[in-house]
């Protein structure tokens, strides 16, 4: 959906360019009141929860073209912690301004509505993914995730870098790191991708999806 040139002036009026953040650097924490709302214009953030006994559960990686930091509208504050995982520019969008605007623009109203309805599917998606997959259809599924995410952000869908450890999808899928490392090796020699480093390349689409379970590639 695209915005009216008068709009997308008044947004762009109230957004802070941010410095660029040093991976590791937090862009927000667990418990902190929301001020505002952040669109990744660079790099990838990992948000993730830690329980009383100091485990990290990751929820979620947020790439290029994406926002972090709607759920904390409810309650004004964030449920969770934000990293940079790679040098990230990030934008700061004052939440309060953010508000008043889509009380008199129609058009940036139903494009943020239409932003956390797809916040709501994501979160369905990994309920789903976590509730009902086995560790097969998870990695496939996961990748198909990514790769789906950087093709409506005009990057290729078929080749992309695996910003996140292993051992982080492992976190993120609920498997354990070995099953990771096992799962993609097998992928590559199936010819389903080929694996350099951590380049992704997607040889094999539809037998990917019939792998994770997806009857069919269409947005």
């Amino acid at each position: 959906m695209m915005l009216p040139d008068a709009e997308i002036q008044h947004l762009d009026n109230i957004v802070n360019r941010g410095k660029p953040m040093d991976k590791g650097d937090m862009l927000f924490s667990a418990g902190q009141s929301m001020i505002s709302i952040f669109a990744i214009r660079t790099g990838c953030i990992k948000t993730y929860t830690v329980s009383p006994e100091g485990d990290e559960q990751i929820t979620g990686f947020h790439l290029p073209g994406e926002i972090v930091g709607l759920d904390a509208i409810n309650s004004e504050r964030h449920p969770s912690f934000a990293k940079a995982m790679t040098t990230s520019m990030i934008c700061e969008i004052p939440y309060q301004k953010l508000d008043d605007l889509t009380a008199v623009m129609p058009g940036l109203r139903r494009q943020m509505v239409k932003i956390m309805s797809q916040e709501i599917m994501e979160e369905q998606k990994l309920l789903l993914l976590l509730n009902r997959k086995n560790a097969n259809e998870r990695l496939a599924a996961f990748l198909l995730n990514l790769s789906a995410r950087y093709g409506k952000q005009g990057f290729s869908s078929s080749r992309f870098n695996l910003v996140m450890t292993r051992n982080e999808i492992g976190n993120y899928l609920g498997l354990a790191l070995e099953t990771v490392s096992r799962l993609m090796s097998r992928f590559h020699e199936d010819g389903l991708i080929r694996v350099q480093n951590r380049e992704i390349d997607i040889l094999d689409f539809d037998a990917l999806y019939e792998l994770a379970g997806i009857p069919c590639h269409k947005d």
